[in-house]
């Protein structure tokens, strides 16, 4: 039995570095058929992260996010209209809208695309499915090539080679890892963060890899890219902001967001009613502030990560990046301890 590895189980092997500012170093990456990221973070397809607020926050900090489907048609599309004007400027917000693979998805699917969405990510929480190769040919018949279409979540070397071979551009790699995804527990399936992006991360396709589960801080984000990720989706990062769906809670003397699974008994109730397999917890989150004071925290740190490696570039980094794994100690040891000293 192989060991797989999860992102506190490595560090990256600092290098020399000529970087003199944080400035020379450009972290944007290329999807491709439009959607340029001038920081590699999107946000997740969720209904306490994703909705117009957080979609045009996002774009104008260099990200993206990913309009929820848990929602009626007309609602998801409302979200997508109010995202994507800019006034004053020619070019729209990226916005990207998520649709399922059942139902009316090819409805949805259509809707999103005039109203404005640049790109639709498939989204159901076991990608690598029949059910998704027939949804992705159905899109390619509909779309062709005018839009980018991403598709998951998988967690394998045959399952992003596949999901690609079905006509998807980029794929999101992982099961299980999220903060508030029960997975990995109620159905015993699934494989650690990182070593999932280092598995994908083999594919000789022509797809871009999204690190999507796992991610806490601009370490991770950092330690993804360098196993082979072009963007992380994260969920919990965003969604105590300012920005993210619902109301401001006041209890225990300090201000919270709620942030639940879209697997969750909360959430599916929400949205269908009923519930079926539970795979996600609801829970809730500190008050973090406004979306662009935490995309701004991440891009510094990203931009850190790579002047270590002495690289200006997601490419370069890539390259260049050298892990080491660590023992328990060592990630006691890069954890701030001061407070667990004893004086």
């Amino acid at each position: 039995m192989n060991r797989h590895l999860s992102y506190d189980d490595v560090l990256l092997r600092p290098q020399y570095s000529d970087i003199e500012s944080r400035s020379e170093i450009d972290v944007s990456s290329d999807l491709g058929k439009g959607v340029l990221l001038r920081v590699p973070v999107i946000a997740s397809p969720m209904d306490t992260v994703s909705e117009s607020t957080m979609a045009s926050a996002m774009a104008e900090g260099g990200g993206a996010a990913i309009v929820h489907r848990y929602n009626t048609i007309d609602e998801q599309c409302k979200h997508i209209t109010m995202a994507t004007i800019r006034e004053g400027s020619p070019m729209p917000n990226l916005v990207g809208a998520a649709i399922g693979v059942s139902g009316d998805y090819l409805e949805r699917a259509r809707a999103v695309y005039e109203a404005g969405a640049n790109f639709l990510c498939v989204d159901v929480a076991h990608g690598h499915h029949r059910m998704m190769k027939e949804s992705l040919s159905q899109l390619r018949a509909i779309f062709g090539e005018k839009i980018h279409l991403m598709a998951g979540n998988v967690a394998t070397l045959t399952g992003i080679n596949d999901l690609a071979d079905w006509g998807a551009d980029s794929v999101r790699c992982n099961i299980g890892g999220g903060s508030i995804c029960s997975t990995r527990i109620q159905t015993g399936h699934g494989l650690p963060g990182l070593q999932t992006i280092l598995d994908c991360a083999q594919t000789d396709r022509d797809v871009k890899i999204i690190a999507d589960g796992g991610i806490k801080n601009s370490g991770d984000i950092v330690k993804a890219i360098a196993a082979g990720a072009d963007a992380v989706m994260v969920g919990s990062l965003l969604a105590g902001s300012m920005e993210s769906p619902g109301e401001l809670l006041y209890e225990d003397g300090c201000r919270w967001k709620v942030y639940r699974g879209m697997a969750s008994k909360e959430a599916q109730l929400k949205w269908r009613g009923t519930y079926s397999s539970l795979e996600g917890v609801s829970s809730r989150v500190p008050y973090r502030g406004p979306v662009a004071d935490i995309l701004d925290e991440l891009d510094r740190g990203i931009r850190s990560g790579f002047s270590y490696s002495g690289a200006r570039n997601l490419k370069n980094f890539q390259a260049k990046a050298e892990f080491v794994q660590q023992t328990n100690s060592g990630l006691v040891e890069s954890r701030t301890h001061i407070n667990h000293r004893n004086w």
